[in-house]
């Protein structure tokens, strides 16, 4: 299956049921294949005028209820972003594909690229956090599809799937499980015996996330944009948006070890880690397979959650081993490592439009083998 229609089929699975967007290359293909399967399953499907309406409306499809997604690439991801930090500020459970290309700008849009990392990180204005998940096979774009509509409604915040080209237009094997083998998180709901009473954005549970009602379910709701009180009204003042924002930013660090996944190839005896994820990965594994040829003890540690940044285990290999980093951008992983690390971290870099291939990176591993440190592109 083609990486991007099985995207669109984990959508299908999670039981998304509305999806707005802009068709953008390489993502087009989600929307084609979700504008045919969508009416088949009782769904919605809204070709909007633009992404900064596709984003509106997919929050307002989840504040009734639905579970609702929308696909772009980096130009359209730009356009969402005032509209993501709407969804952050009034807790609205969705997800957001970026299938992404070289860029900035128009770039190279049938191209692979890895540039849009910080921007899912810090793309809105202000402090808040969210999920970003990279899959590296057409696998792993079901799966995650699947895992992130689970987590956006867990933890009622925005989750991002940050693919690129290469994942979205592969095609490969995909397993589709019986729908009742699928893992299902549902919102948690408020207690219906008092309506009246309910505080929608009150976050009594130790998660720090608050229950939700869905509009027409009975249940005085207000959402804005604006520093709000419990109720969902606004609340100008520094306190409560210094609590609010904190509790925003928190009920996803404090989970994190629930939500951060990453994959591990060779690390049992590695003195040598090479980060990679999405496309990269698997470049990264034929490099681990030739430098173990050689009798170099290096192994690949996958990230498979971008947001939350996996810190703990950075911090634990640390301890023994040298970092190199390969992605398809000028270094903006790798940043995170050295920050984390608090060592020099060595790079194998290009700024999009091709995979890295195995050489330069194998390149690196011997050059940090035998003493040596590169940054190279």
């Amino acid at each position: 299956m083609h990486g991007d229609d099985a995207c669109a089929e984990g959508a299908l699975a999670a039981n998304c049921s509305f999806f707005a967007g802009y068709p953008i290359t390489p993502s087009t293909e989600i929307a084609e294949r979700l504008a045919r399967r969508l009416p088949e399953t009782g769904g919605v499907f809204i070709q909007m005028e633009d992404e900064l309406a596709s984003m509106a409306a997919v929050i307002g499809a989840s504040a009734a209820g639905a579970r609702s997604m929308t696909a772009t690439s980096g130009p359209g991801f730009s356009l969402m972003m005032e509209n993501l930090g709407l969804a952050i500020m009034m807790e609205m459970p969705c997800v957001l594909i970026n299938i992404q290309r070289g860029s900035p700008s128009t770039g190279l849009p049938t191209m692979a690229g890895q540039g849009d990392v910080m921007q899912a990180k810090w793309g809105s204005h202000g402090d808040y956090s969210l999920i970003a998940l990279s899959p590296w096979s057409p696998q792993e774009m079901f799966d995650l599809t699947l895992r992130a509509f689970n987590l956006a409604d867990r933890y009622r915040v925005p989750v991002i799937i940050l693919a690129d080209e290469v994942i979205g237009h592969m095609v490969e094997a995909v397993t589709i499980p019986p729908a009742e083998e699928l893992p299902f998180w549902d919102r948690r709901k408020p207690d219906p015996a008092d309506p009246d009473e309910f505080l929608p954005f009150l976050a009594d549970s130790s998660d720090l996330v608050p229950p939700m009602a869905h509009a027409g379910e009975g249940y005085t709701l207000h959402y804005t944009g604006l520093t709000h009180d419990h109720r969902g009204y606004p609340a100008m003042t520094a306190a409560i948006h210094h609590q609010l924002v904190t509790r925003l930013v928190n009920k996803i660090d404090q989970n994190s070890a629930d939500i951060i996944e990453t994959a591990s190839y060779r690390l049992e005896d590695a003195e040598i880690v090479l980060v990679a994820f999405g496309c990269t990965g698997r470049t990264a594994v034929r490099a681990v397979r030739m430098a173990r040829e050689d009798g170099i003890r290096v192994g690949l540690l996958r990230l498979v959650t971008l947001w939350p940044f996996p810190e703990e285990q950075i911090k634990q290999l640390a301890r023994h081993v040298e970092f190199i980093v390969a992605e398809l951008n000028l270094g903006q992983i790798s940043r995170e490592v050295e920050r984390i690390s608090r060592r020099p971290v060595t790079q194998v870099l290009h700024a999009g439009g091709a995979l890295i291939p195995p050489e330069p990176i194998i390149k690196a591993i011997k050059e940090v083998a035998f003493g040596g440190r590169a940054r190279i592109f």
